[in-house]
């Protein structure tokens, strides 16, 4: 089997760069949540949302295959003297069945490995 870089995408073939995930799950319902925080976004920096269609999924793509999520919710989040510079945004998911789940952790495992991340508890 090939090696392949872990990646996240947006948009075809325009990986991003994660500055942050955090993982949730709700003691009621034990729904798991993925909040992916980005600092800098390719897609807006090269203005690629104006030529390249957004399909609605984030792509994220490794050695095992690649896998689409449709994102629950995307946050621009907006800084500086104006408030009107961009600073990154968020991206949060649903993952309901253990399968995806235990996929997903793989993948973060690759992505984090390859990315010098760590995890850390709180």
């Amino acid at each position: 089997m090939m090696t392949l870089t872990p990646t996240i995408e947006f948009f075809a073939d325009l990986p991003e760069e994660l500055s942050n995930v955090s993982l949730r799950r709700n003691a009621t319902t034990g729904a798991r949540t993925v909040v992916m925080t980005f600092e800098r976004l390719q897609a807006i920096e090269r203005f690629q949302s104006f030529t390249q269609r957004f399909n609605g999924h984030l792509r994220l793509a490794d050695e095992e295959g690649a896998m689409e999520i449709e994102p629950s919710s995307v946050k621009f989040i907006f800084g500086g003297d104006e408030g009107d510079e961009l600073r990154g945004a968020q991206c949060s998911f649903d993952l309901i069945k253990n399968d995806h789940w235990e996929r997903f952790i793989r993948f973060m495992e690759r992505y984090a490995e390859a990315n010098g991340m760590g995890y850390q508890d709180r």
